[in-house]
């Protein structure tokens, strides 16, 4: 945990950026796996962390934005708990960590929203997206689980979005032991990319050093050998030779701050001449991307430089022709890179999308694109001193996207569908760094893990 005055002053800012009524920020519950008292391994809610700190179940917090007041809504252990779970510290020992000088049970929680509700009071909330939060929140407002996405605070939204956005010292410091340890799991990956070895003994092998790290991966680790499938969770295949093995991971700290990486290595250790044209690419659309990324500037145009990179690269190797920047405009590049530069990571991987994708990556002046590869972006609005971000450009060869688009001739006058028969078989690179964007530049989260082909092919030796 933080230091306590952390904690209040995030919730007085918080208090600051709100009128009136009642904040409500729900902790999470154990979801068991096949029997109730077989359990996930339990994950806050980041918003709860954020604002209360407490990573223990069945909590929720709430803040009276009239009166000032704060109170931590729990149940203290019983003593069949710590038969079970060991001595356990009581709710006023745990609320006063993090400043909360008022604690009440949890059956109270349903009297003081019901008061509320009946005197008119606006309750803010944030949508919930696990099914035990939807059902509690329809018992302690009555709104339907339907109607709680659309109903959810904007205020309250804007305001997190706002305070979330921008890291503290502290954060950095944290997200910097995710960065370690998600250097170690691709590490580790690339000196196990041999012939012969199962992706899931790979696979299992990162997962083990997050967790020794201090929590589960940061989101289910993507690992193959057909990198073309962009979220590939199929572990099944056994490495062949003259493969590429891409693989997207993180960690996540015992504070569950989140890093999120992604390489691509050779199997058996040496690129082939072609492996290393496409990877080129690559590796210098990320650079530039890290170049170009500053307070100040958009993300969508950053995106859509590293595009051009892809695009002008792809040109040299005759897979695609024309004027590069017409051919981006035309969103061409979008058939070897579907998909979009970043996102915001944090607390999150994908820092705060449970408020909104659109909501975190955009505003009233940056708005999502509707053309095909650019719609995939998450993250398009101006960046700021503090936003931690990921640069993950990649070059795919999706053989069923080629067929559509050659027999379409979707962007015919931008790429050389014939040439593309060489690379079905090709499957996929994709490079990916976190990003702290700093006062005038941005800067690297972590060691950089190796990734010139030259670093790759020594550290897989």
């Amino acid at each position: 945990m933080f230091s306590q005055d952390i904690y209040i002053q995030r919730r007085q800012k918080l208090t600051e950026k709100l009128d009136d009524g009642v904040v409500l920020i729900l902790g999470n519950t154990d979801s068991p796996m096949n029997y109730k008292d077989n359990t996930y391994h339990f994950r806050q809610d980041s918003n709860f962390l954020y604002f209360f700190g407490l990573d223990i179940q069945n909590l929720a917090g709430i803040i009276d934005l009239n009166s000032g007041e704060e109170i931590l809504f729990g149940d203290d252990f019983t003593i069949d708990d710590i038969i079970w779970m060991g001595p356990q510290a009581s709710m006023q020992e745990q609320a006063a960590k993090v400043g909360v000088k008022k604690t009440m049970p949890t059956r109270q929680l349903f009297t003081y929203v019901g008061e509320a509700v009946k005197q008119g009071r606006k309750i803010h909330f944030a949508p919930p997206y696990r099914a035990e939060n939807k059902i509690l929140l329809h018992e302690l407002t009555g709104l339907a689980p339907a109607l709680q996405q659309e109903q959810a605070s904007l205020p309250l939204i804007k305001a997190i979005i706002e305070l979330r956005s921008i890291k503290d010292q502290g954060e950095v410091e944290e997200l910097r032991k995710a960065a370690a340890a998600g250097y170690e799991m691709h590490v580790a990956a690339m000196k196990m990319a041999m012939p012969g070895v199962w992706e899931q003994t790979i696979a299992g092998t990162i997962e083990g050093i997050s967790l020794a790290n201090g929590n589960p991966p940061s989101f289910p680790i993507i690992l193959s050998q057909n990198g073309e499938t962009l979220h590939n969770h199929d572990h099944s295949s056994v490495l062949q030779k003259g493969k590429l093995m891409l693989v997207d991971a993180g960690a996540q700290t015992d504070m569950c701050y989140a890093s999120d990486f992604t390489r691509t290595s050779p199997v058996g250790g040496q690129f082939t001449q072609k492996q290393r044209e496409v990877y080129e690419i690559v590796l210098a659309a990320n650079n530039q991307a890290t170049a170009l990324a500053k307070p100040g500037v958009t993300y969508m145009s950053v995106h859509r430089e590293a595009a051009k990179v892809i695009a002008s690269g792809l040109k040299a190797l005759g897979l695609m022709k024309g004027d590069v920047d017409a051919a981006v405009e035309a969103g061409a590049h979008a058939l070897f890179m579907p998909h979009g530069l970043g996102h915001m990571m944090g607390l999150d991987v994908h820092d705060m999308e449970d408020l909104g994708q659109t909501a975190v990556g955009y505003d009233d002046e940056i708005r999502p694109s509707e053309q095909f590869g650019a719609a995939s972006l998450r993250l398009g609005r101006k960046l700021q001193t503090g936003f931690v971000i990921t640069n993950e450009p990649g070059i795919y060869f999706i053989p069923a996207l080629i067929d559509k688009w050659k027999a379409e001739k979707i962007n015919a006058d931008f790429i050389n569908f014939d040439c593309l028969e060489a690379y079905r078989d090709f499957g996929g690179i994709r490079l990916e760094d976190d990003l702290l964007i700093t006062e005038n530049a941005c800067e690297l989260i972590g060691e950089r893990i190796p990734i010139t082909p030259e670093e790759v092919e020594a550290t897989m030796k």
